[in-house]
């Protein structure tokens, strides 16, 4: 489970706000995983990879606009670190999801939650609000 907390803030509002629903999006799938009732996932996992596609999309846009603004110096390395990040998102094939719910959300929630956590606190820290 993510959980916000003032060592995740940036300090700029509105990517702070979009950081905080990512964290949602993330919650979400954590809630599906440990959801011990529920044995088709199908449905759900297809629309919390959608709405993170989606969502990441506008995210990344949204950041790196802000960046671009403001002449940060790393604009480069994360705009190739975001490619990267929804082109990961675009090869998730749900297909996979029927054989094995549990494995899959395990696997897309470490890959997510890995990357959410190290990006935000690590690369977006250095984006200085203006």
């Amino acid at each position: 489970m993510l959980i916000w907390n003032d060592s995740c803030s940036i300090g700029i509002d509105i990517i702070d706000a979009q950081h905080k629903h990512l964290f949602e999006i993330g919650n979400q799938a954590y809630a599906l995983l440990k959801n011990g009732l529920q044995t088709d996932k199908y449905d759900d996992v297809n629309l919390i990879v959608e709405d993170l596609r989606n969502y990441t999309k506008y995210h990344f846009k949204c950041e790196e606009e802000y960046m671009l603004k403001i002449n940060y110096p790393g604009y480069e390395e994360q705009k190739r670190e975001h490619t990267n990040f929804i082109k990961r998102l675009e090869e998730i094939n749900l297909n996979n999801v029927d054989t094995n719910h549990q494995e899959y959300i395990e696997d897309l929630l470490h890959f997510v939650f890995e990357w959410i956590l190290e990006h935000i606190l690590e690369k977006d820290k250095l984006i200085m609000p203006v």
